[in-house]
């Protein structure tokens, strides 16, 4: 087993340096940013957040990545071997920007219509990358985490006792090189830290799922959707198709992990 794999065991998170190559990172980070600025949705902004859910489809500079073998590894050991990709997002943490509150990604934040209610199972359902762009340093924001927190079957987002905006004892800060990419367990309980710097910090939040996680409930226009959010006006993350066009110039070996999210040929 390796030191990646054990780590995500025992405390829910690692860190696997140099996923994308110095020498093309900042190229990628300029290229992530601009997409930002063009495509970010405007309610996150005033909270000093750029965020564009779905960002493969207008951004594919860091696309041969996604399949890289020490990702694989971990993703394939904790979920099977048929994973696919269920988010791809662009986060840009803006100076200024505050802390936020500690949740653990879908499904199981209990905020979301389409949750795994909690008490959930201790069981490996999903696991959330972060990609470093920017470094992650304890100045520009890099991720607060609560290590071990994956083994709960609650977070504060359902009423656990904790408040989401508690500081925690033991919680600690997930620094890295650009080019580093943090993975979690979903189930880790986890927080935006303020970005006290001058500069924007840029990441990709990347999720990975076994093929049985059923992600309907998050695609435009499913009948899933339709009835855990729409008919009830529920609350959910929202990912778009991917254009059948971009699809067809991905990678080889990151084909399958779209396949099941592509424009037109969803269901």
């Amino acid at each position: 087993m390796s030191r990646s794999l054990l780590q995500m065991k025992i405390y829910g998170w690692c860190v696997v340096e140099d996923v994308i190559p110095t020498s093309e990172v900042d190229a990628i980070r300029r290229s992530v940013s601009e997409t930002v600025e063009e495509h970010a949705n405007p309610e996150t902004l005033k909270k000093g957040v750029g965020f564009v859910p779905g960002i493969i489809a207008q951004n594919q500079a860091f696309a041969p990545y996604l399949a890289h073998p020490a990702l694989m590894e971990i993703t394939r050991a904790l979920l099977g071997e048929h994973v696919r990709i269920s988010f791809t997002s662009a986060i840009v943490n803006n100076p200024g920007n505050v802390r936020g509150g500690w949740h653990a990604d879908w499904p199981y934040n209990q905020g979301n219509a389409g949750h795994m209610e909690a008490p959930y199972p201790d069981t490996v359902c999903h696991l959330t990358t972060l990609w470093m762009l920017s470094p992650f340093t304890n100045e520009n924001g890099g991720t607060l985490i609560q290590p071990g927190s994956h083994r709960s079957d609650n977070n504060p987002t359902g009423d656990n006792g904790i408040s989401p905006e508690e500081a925690l004892p033991g919680e600690l800060q997930a620094t890295g090189n650009a080019g580093s990419v943090l993975v979690m367990d979903s189930r880790m309980w986890h927080a935006s830290a303020a970005n006290r710097s001058s500069e924007p910090r840029v990441a990709l939040a990347v999720r990975y799922a076994p093929w049985w996680l059923n992600t309907d409930v998050l695609m435009p226009g499913s009948d899933e959707r339709k009835r855990l959010v729409d008919e009830p006006s529920g609350i959910e993350n929202v990912v778009p198709a991917v254009p059948r066009e971009v699809f067809a110039d991905l990678p080889e070996d990151v084909k399958p992990l779209y396949r099941h999210w592509v424009e037109g040929m969803v269901g």
